[in-house]
């Protein structure tokens, strides 16, 4: 990962229901041959990274919860 800066700091409540304040930073992301921009957190040193469903949502992948896989959209939806 390149240089890690954080722009600015806001509250975010994590899968334990705590509240907390992470600073956060913008990021070029490239991800199965696709390209897009979103918000990367800066989470304490042990937090496993997460690939949000937004920033796959952007670059047209889904995941089938079925198979638990991810499936590439035909068209990336507008609506």
């Amino acid at each position: 990962m390149g240089l890690r800066r954080a722009i600015s700091i806001t509250v975010y409540e994590p899968a334990n229901g705590t509240v907390q304040e992470y600073p956060f930073g913008l990021v070029e992301i490239k991800f199965m041959g696709q390209v897009t921009a979103g918000r990367v957190i800066f989470g304490p040193d042990n937090a496993e990274p997460i690939l949000g469903v937004t920033a796959l949502e952007s670059v047209g992948i889904t995941i089938d919860p079925t198979s638990r896989t991810l499936k590439r959209l035909p068209a990336i939806p507008l609506k």
